[in-house]
């Protein structure tokens, strides 16, 4: 895709949960939190989204303060409104509170000079599915190095 430059990858979720829509969302930040994103001092741990006065809230999303920044920096932990339409962010908030569903972050990235978290509806996975989807990755994985063998 042109224009995009991929910041981080949220691993973790893609291991413990199956997403089953994605969403694109601008974020509001401050402007020395692009300066860190830019430099990619970012982490998905423990970060999630919810949904409160119909606003879709990142939570717990660490944003490492800018190191050539004020005494002002913003907490790094700090909750950040997403943008999403009115429309996505109720469908959202109904499958949370019918389905048993979960909002994540699944990426974050720089898309024509703006910061886009794609976010995904995911519902959680057993032992015994993330151990079937490490066996269908080692076997990807294996056959990709015996075609490159040859």
């Amino acid at each position: 895709m042109e224009g995009i430059k991929i910041i981080a990858t949220n691993k973790k979720a893609y291991h413990e949960f199956f997403i089953d829509e994605t969403y694109e969302a601008g974020v509001v930040l401050v402007g020395s939190e692009v300066k860190s994103v830019r430099a990619g001092k970012v982490s998905f741990a423990d970060s999630f989204i919810s949904v409160k006065d119909g606003q879709a809230i990142l939570e717990n999303f660490h944003i490492t303060p800018y190191e050539k920044g004020s005494a002002f920096n913003p907490d790094a932990r700090r909750d950040r409104t997403l943008l999403l339409n009115k429309r996505e962010i109720d469908k959202l908030r109904a499958a949370v509170e019918r389905k048993g569903y979960t909002i994540i972050a699944t990426k974050i990235y720089l898309k024509h000079s703006l910061v886009k978290f794609e976010i995904g509806l995911a519902r959680g996975k057993h032992n015994y599915d993330k151990r079937q989807s490490l066996k269908e990755k080692q076997l990807d994985r294996d056959a990709r190095r015996a075609v490159q063998g040859d």
